[in-house]
């Protein structure tokens, strides 16, 4: 056996309908390929229609399963309703929220303007409590239950960290919503857990972060004791395992999946303390570069 091989039994979450935000791509998509190989349908939803439609193409056609792309802005209230709305249409029901969505800038807080920064709060925190509200209260109205939402998180919503500042104070909100809701909502047949995830490097998300000679300079596997970084599939074994029925009893729990990364170092980008102004200049260009292409 092998950290990169699938963990649950076949047919482990038949019968459940699962949503991913963020589902089109990194992991997102490999969390939605494991749950279809495990029989879930699943609808992803992101704001690029074209991304999801090719994902869901290559994911049916990979795994055999159902898979339902629909773009929704979750900042937008409506957009979320209205995509909870379609989902129900074609699958009759939800059993199953994943809070995948997200967005960071790597950055020094004071290049940062206010826009920026409320960016990644509306996707990150907004876009986690617009959706939790839409399918929470669609659950409680039709008194439908034995129903999960996973957050995806991080070490730092806890710690904190340093040129992340947006993702953290967002990702810490997430973390005390999780929580809170873990006790509130349990009496209406809800359960509610998060990941913690340490490096899981996707090309898309990472190339934008640390572009250039600065993945090579800040090498994250050199800031895990397990001195690797996380394969796609033990996130996606994890990320099965607290949607399914096995983790009944698992309820307002938060599972870091790190190789002990932020117990070695609070604080997963604190190291860029070390990175020159010149370097932040650099930086900032090829991201806009990129991000014109």
């Amino acid at each position: 056996m092998s950290y990169t091989d699938k963990m649950l039994r076949d047919g482990a979450l038949q019968g459940k309908n699962i949503v991913v935000t963020g589902g089109g791509s990194g992991l997102g998509k490999s969390m939605t390929r494991y749950f279809l190989e495990l029989g879930a349908k699943v609808a992803i939803t992101s704001r690029n229609l074209e991304k999801l439609q090719n994902t869901a193409k290559e994911l049916e056609t990979e795994t055999g399963g159902t898979c339902l792309p629909l773009q929704c802005d979750v900042r937008e209230y409506d957009q979320v309703e209205s995509m909870k709305n379609q989902v129900l249409k074609a699958f009759g029901t939800v059993d199953v929220l994943l809070n995948n969505a997200a967005g960071n800038f790597i950055s020094p807080t004071e290049r940062l303007s206010h826009r920026a920064f409320d960016t990644i709060i509306d996707i990150v925190l907004k876009g986690t409590k617009n959706c939790t509200l839409a399918f929470g209260k669609h659950w409680i109205d039709t008194n439908y239950k034995n129903t999960v939402v996973l957050n995806i998180v991080t070490t730092y919503a806890w710690t904190g960290s340093a040129y992340v500042v947006p993702s953290a104070t967002a990702k810490a909100g997430v973390l005390a919503m999780t929580r809170s809701l873990a006790v509130e909502w349990a009496k209406y047949g809800m359960r509610f857990n998060a990941i913690a995830p340490g490096p899981f490097p996707t090309k898309g998300a990472w190339d934008r972060l640390l572009p250039g000679e600065l993945k090579e300079k800040f090498d994250m596997k050199k800031q895990v004791p397990l001195a690797r970084v996380g394969d796609h599939q033990e996130l996606a074994n994890l990320a099965a395992y607290l949607v399914s029925d096995f983790s009944a009893y698992v309820n307002g729990e938060v599972v870091t999946l790190d190789g002990g990364e932020w117990l070695k170092g609070a604080g997963q980008f604190n190291l860029l303390e070390q990175v020159p102004e010149e370097m932040w200049d650099m930086l900032e260009a090829m991201i806009r570069a990129k991000k014109s292409k």
